[in-house]
């Protein structure tokens, strides 16, 4: 067991899975100040005030998939390591 706060193990699309999240984040803060300033000027029911709302939710769940899948303690699943037999060999 890993203690809290160690950084987790993790191969290179994990790592492109976190920054993505994080920018989907980002994408998901900037079209709420839009849709707050926009919701202002053209009022609540609106095309583009709905849009941007509608954008908020997908970067939001997004985001949340791809951190998982930047978090995940994946098993090691490589076939070419010759020096470890097979289990029950």
């Amino acid at each position: 067991m890993r203690p809290w706060g160690e950084p987790r193990p993790g191969g290179l699309g994990q790592r492109i899975s976190r920054v993505a999240a994080w920018l989907s984040y980002a994408g998901a803060l900037t079209c709420l100040f839009v849709l707050g300033y926009r919701a202002d000027g053209l009022g609540a029911d609106h095309p583009v005030v709905a849009s941007l709302a509608a954008a908020v939710v997908f970067f939001i769940s997004a985001g949340l998939v791809l951190h998982v899948m930047g978090l995940v303690n994946l098993p090691n699943l490589r076939f070419d390591r010759e020096d470890e037999p097979p289990p029950g060999a």
